[in-house]
């Protein structure tokens, strides 16, 4: 095929920043049209790109292949089955829908529609994720027991945006990376206990969560607040033979809210290295990995050509929301949810 036609659902951070920039730079892509109440907007970042004001007219553009969807998340069941119904392939930013039983219909509905259908799991191409999966596959930290991953901010008042009132709060939010990581380094848990809790005053939703993932000889904890000051730990990793223990996130993020091209020079170079501590060993400094969400789209470019597998399939992304709802019920009703 020629070049994938993109058609964009979205101007907001996820739009502007993690999905038009990365278009312009996968070969073999062009974004053709963006959903927007406003055009002004989208026309400074992206002079005489197409503006068109809702997704029924986006599916009647010409030339469109790819429809990502990066509306609000309550939107996005309604719109990735729209966009799969035309003939579609869809991207759905995560996460992937707000309900398990929504997520199950939009995969069934590519299934049987015959279209790439794919979650957007950018994180998995983290420096500091791609650093860590290598010493893991390693063997260097022997079998891992205790896994903490967290996403911590200092947000102390909650903006007035619709992402701040999000139905499931930060849980589904930054949730989705979190549990995406552990399922791919860790697989399928026995049962899962969550506490998702609103903790500033004021916040319209939940702003903290602390997960518990119950596997038979390893614990998996995630955990997520927008009261941490000190917010720089990101991974503690503790295993039979070592603990690796990182600070700081990955840069892609920042790049591309600043305005960089994916790609420059130094893109994904996270310069803030883990510390490995072997037993009996002085700890050393372990350099990341590269990280390169580019990555993700040159494997869906491939993909939508038949030249390679979905980098992120539906199922993986059903996976993810199995976990999240079963996290929103644990949280309810206060004990552990076992996964049948």
């Amino acid at each position: 095929m020629g070049e994938i036609g993109v058609g964009l659902i979205g101007y907001g951070l996820g739009g502007r920043a993690f999905h038009a920039p990365y278009v312009g730079v996968t070969l073999g892509m062009t974004l053709r049209a963006v959903v927007s109440r406003d055009p002004a907007k989208v026309h400074a970042d992206l002079p005489g790109t197409t503006v068109v004001p809702d997704v029924a007219a986006l599916l009647a553009e010409p030339d469109i292949d790819l429809i990502v969807v990066s509306s609000p998340d309550a939107l996005h069941a309604e719109h990735a089955l729209a966009a799969i119904r035309a003939g579609k392939h869809v991207l759905i930013d995560k996460p992937f829908a707000t309900t398990f039983e929504d997520a199950r219909a939009v995969a069934a509905e590519g299934e049987a529609r015959g279209v790439v259908v794919t979650a957007f799991q950018n994180r998995r191409w983290d420096a500091d994720f791609l650093t860590l999966k290598g010493l893991i596959e390693a063997g260097t930290l022997g079998e891992v027991v205790q896994f903490e991953s967290h996403f911590d901010r200092w947000r102390p008042v909650a903006a007035d945006v619709w992402k701040e009132a999000r139905p499931g709060g930060v849980w589904l939010d930054l949730g989705p990376h979190l549990v995406d990581q552990a399922l791919q380094l860790f697989g399928r848990p026995l049962a899962i206990t969550a506490d998702i809790a609103t903790l500033r005053q004021g916040a319209p939703a939940p702003d903290y969560f602390h997960a518990l993932l119950r596997y038979p000889k390893r614990r998996v904890l995630l955990h997520a607040s927008k009261l941490v000051a000190d917010h720089g730990l990101r991974f503690a990793v503790h295993g039979t033979q070592g603990s690796w223990i990182k600070h700081g996130i990955d840069p892609q993020e920042a790049a591309t809210v600043a305005g960089e091209v994916p790609g420059g020079e130094g893109w994904g170079h996270d310069a803030l290295p883990g510390v490995l501590t072997r037993a009996g060993e002085a700890p050393v400094a372990v350099p990341n990995a590269r990280g390169d969400y580019r990555r993700f789209w040159q494997a869906l470019a491939a993909a939508i050509r038949g030249e390679g597998p979905n980098p992120v399939p539906a199922s993986d992304a059903i996976a993810v929301m199995e976990l999240l709802d079963a996290g929103l019920r644990s949280a309810e009703q206060r004990c552990e949810i076992e996964l049948d």
